[in-house]
């Protein structure tokens, strides 16, 4: 069976949140840190290699896990695709595929919604699998593009979207299931942002379509999910995490 190592970033500043002395995984929701819970579900699913990628307030994040996961420091804070290559150079070599998870909004995720995202990426010899969902309220969100027979075309990020672009309602919530081979020919060919200037995980996907690399997405349809960068978005999340229950 082929091994997965995960990489969960927990680097970025949350802005939107206004801390000074802590980085917003670690708020609560539902009475336990966001990110404990992300790194409990992994637990569950005996995924062994766990990188937490951290930069902004770092020991706030140290100090919630402790020894459960592998630490590896982004000392700039230049994009997610970024975050991924600080990662890299601690997956073990007998590592096949790197699920990366954003550190906040995964603790949303279950079991099985992983499960078939890996069953998917093995049985079809994906380079490139990801999680894509319907949601009401997209703002802030990456939107999936696609033709009019639902092939997708790309998956910009809301920063460097165009305005009929932002009307879309699919979104990535940026869960990945990478093949390490592809990562190591791609990641260093992502172009930053001209808005931004940072290097997006999102251009992973458009170099595979590009490239007619071997990608799935997995299509989940309104579940309970809830992107969190706001107070006010944190408030939502906690009466949406209840519901799960």
């Amino acid at each position: 069976m082929r091994k997965i190592a995960v990489i969960i970033l927990a680097a970025g500043k949350g802005k939107r949140m206004k801390f000074l002395n802590h980085n917003k995984v670690v708020l609560r929701l539902a009475n336990k840190q966001m990110i404990v819970r992300t790194v409990d579900l992994l637990d569950k699913l005996k995924i062994k290699q766990k990188i937490v990628v951290v930069g902004f307030a770092k020991e706030s994040v140290i100090g919630a896990l402790g020894d459960r996961v592998t630490y590896a420091v982004q000392q700039k804070r230049l994009g997610t695709a970024h975050a991924v290559m600080c990662a890299l150079k601690k997956i073990g070599k007998d590592i096949a595929d790197v699920l990366v998870l954003q550190g906040d909004d995964s603790a949303f995720y279950k079991e099985q919604t992983i499960k078939k995202i890996i069953d998917l990426h093995w049985n079809s010899q994906a380079d490139f699998t990801f999680l894509t969902i319907d949601v009401d309220s997209p703002d802030g969100l990456g939107r999936i593009v696609r033709d009019r027979s639902g092939k997708l075309i790309s998956v910009v990020e809301e920063k460097d979207a165009s305005i009929a672009e932002k009307k879309l309602k699919e979104i990535n919530p940026a869960c990945y299931l990478i093949s390490v081979e592809f990562l190591k020919k791609y990641l260093k060919k992502i172009k930053k942002s001209p808005i931004t200037g940072e290097y997006y995980l999102t251009g992973l996907i458009n170099l595979a379509i590009k490239n007619n690399e071997k990608i799935e997405a997995v299509k989940a349809g309104k579940i309970l999910w809830r992107g969190i960068n706001t107070p006010e978005e944190l408030k939502e999340a906690e009466k949406l995490f209840l519901n799960l229950k």
